[in-house]
């Protein structure tokens, strides 16, 4: 099992930053991808960005891309999504998420199936 826990969301105003950080423990013995979903009010969840167990692999939804920034540390075992430039639209609440057991240069997929681990979610907020 892999726990993950976020932090660093809250309200900031259109066009400020945020930095999200999710910190995973438990079996992270293994290589394993990790990334962030996002979903609004009403909305289904959505793929927002993920990067490989080597670091050298990143993907981003078209919606952020430029703006965002997906980072990983391996030794903390943690996961960091810089967010610049936000809109009202960039409103929900952000996971973090893990597939286990990949390899080092491998991405999953942007469907929320592709991730078999899942954190508790932090909001952001971004007022116009």
């Amino acid at each position: 099992q892999v726990q993950l826990v976020e932090s660093g969301g809250g309200l900031v105003q259109a066009g400020g930053s945020l930095r999200l950080s999710c910190a995973a423990s438990g079996r992270t013995s293994s290589s394993y991808a990790m990334g962030w979903f996002r979903q609004a009010p009403g909305k289904e969840r959505e793929f927002v960005a993920a990067i490989s167990w080597s670091g050298a692999v990143t993907r981003y939804a078209d919606s952020v891309k430029g703006r965002f920034t997906i980072s990983r540390d391996n030794a903390k075992n943690t996961v960091n999504l810089q967010m610049n430039s936000l809109k009202p639209e960039d409103t929900a609440v952000y996971y973090c998420v893990v597939r286990s057991t990949v390899g080092p240069w491998v991405l999953p997929g942007t469907r929320p199936s592709d991730y078999n681990y899942w954190g508790q979610g932090t909001q952001v907020t971004v007022s116009s």
